[in-house]
């Protein structure tokens, strides 16, 4: 059966210990209007409790320990375990493992985190004690995007506690996780609820499309399209359909070359495409956006072969030649 256009992030939890983080998330998951469902539980401690929890939710887990593994490799079958179970993105929480640099490049945007401090303080461990030490009237938590340095990726959301007199960093902590499970969970949901945002889907297409030369934006019949030539005479290769026409789907609006393509790629990849009620009838076919799995290489693949069968020469061998740097 296709996916529906507003199917659920599924996303793959690793976890080191008792995953009090994970089950924050997990339950979070079954709330309504969440934007991710858990289809993996994994872990490098084969006993870690969480991994009950996991199993006596009906979550689907994984174990497999690192000692006598090389970095890679055991990167590799965790990595193997997370795809194999379909997942879209991965969360670490509490995962106890320094990730090798070509993991994380392959999982780019798609791997988030919860470090215990407010970043970019206190990188690394120790941060309860290192924030009372520094005489700090406030510690915290922050969800970032993974990246190949330790706990450098962009942050996405923070939240923080307070440091009372007498504090220990295990009575820090304490609280700190308190405040984790509120801020882990929301933080998640936004995120990845991103793929069914308008505003968010619009602006990364605007982007790709203004990149390519001669181009500028310019509404058609209500919605944001982009042009390629002189504000005059420039022609469309590109429209952003926000569920317009009485389509159910927020998509991209772009040329094919022919109507046996177009009926083609509706027939065999109905969750990816559809014909669009005012534009089919010439050729134009709508890529939806608003679905999990969207791979936005091969939309901007589309917005440039869109872009070339409009595009004057001119701009099209200026393209070309900057390809070759």
């Amino acid at each position: 059966m296709p996916e529906t256009a507003s199917a659920k992030v599924k996303t793959a939890i690793f976890i080191s210990g008792g995953g009090t983080n994970m089950a924050a998330l997990l339950y979070a998951s079954r709330l309504p209007n969440s934007a991710y469902e858990v289809v993996l539980v994994a872990s490098n401690v084969p006993d870690a409790s969480g991994l009950g929890l996991a199993a006596a939710e009906g979550v689907g887990t994984f174990a497999r320990s690192h000692q006598g593994m090389s970095r890679p490799d055991h990167d590799a079958v965790m990595e193997q375990a997370a795809r194999d179970a379909g997942a879209e993105c991965i969360i670490l929480a509490g995962y106890m493992r320094i990730l090798t640099p070509e993991f994380t490049e392959r999982w780019q945007g798609r791997m988030l985190n919860i470090h215990p401090s407010l970043l970019p303080k206190y990188r690394g461990l120790e941060t309860h004690k290192r924030a009372i030490e520094a005489g700090d009237k406030v510690h915290g938590a922050s969800v970032h995007l993974v990246s190949s340095e330790l706990d450098a990726g962009e942050v996405l959301g923070q939240i923080e506690v307070r440091i009372t007199q007498g504090d220990t960093p295990e009575t820090l902590a304490d609280r700190v996780k308190i405040a984790e499970h509120q801020l882990y969970p929301r933080v998640v949901n936004e995120y990845l609820g991103r793929a069914n945002d308008p505003e968010h889907l619009l602006q990364k297409i605007r982007d790709l499309a203004l990149a390519l030369p001669g181009t500028h934006e310019r509404e058609s019949h209500g919605s944001p399209g982009w042009r390629v030539g002189t504000e005059k005479s420039g022609k469309y290769f590109a429209h952003f359909n926000d569920q317009h026409h009485g389509s159910e789907h927020i998509a991209l609006l772009v040329k094919t070359d022919s109507m046996d393509e177009l009926l083609g790629l509706v027939e065999t990849h109905p969750h990816a495409y559809f014909k669009p009620a005012y534009y089919g009838a010439s050729g134009w076919i709508g890529v939806i956006l608003n679905r999990s799995g969207v791979e936005w290489d091969h939309v901007a693949d589309w917005l440039e072969r869109s872009w070339r069968n409009v595009a004057p020469r001119q701009f099209t061998k200026l393209h070309d030649a900057a390809d070759q740097f």
